[in-house]
């Protein structure tokens, strides 16, 4: 697992109006994000840490506390979906 979630490169991602469509064409698979996931898969760009990705949502969204299990759970999926290495 990578320290550094990089967001893959050959997906595509739509905003759609109740959220973000990703197209993952290797695995032909079509996901259905919520604003808060895709800002999570934004934020994989190989120079953040999970948890200053965890920080950064939580300034994002003016959160009392970091959401460290929301965010390690999301990350855990696009990890397991092949989106982010």
């Amino acid at each position: 697992m990578n320290d550094l979630p990089s967001r893959v490169s050959d997906i595509d991602v739509a905003e759609v109006a109740d959220g973000f469509v990703v197209y993952h064409p290797v695995r032909d698979r079509v996901h259905f994000f919520n604003h808060t996931a895709a800002v999570v898969l934004e934020l994989c760009d190989g120079t953040k840490s999970d948890a200053e990705i965890t920080r950064l949502l939580q300034r994002c969204y003016e959160l009392p506390e970091p959401p460290e299990a929301e965010v390690a759970q999301c990350l855990a999926q696009l990890r397991e979906e092949g989106l982010v290495d």
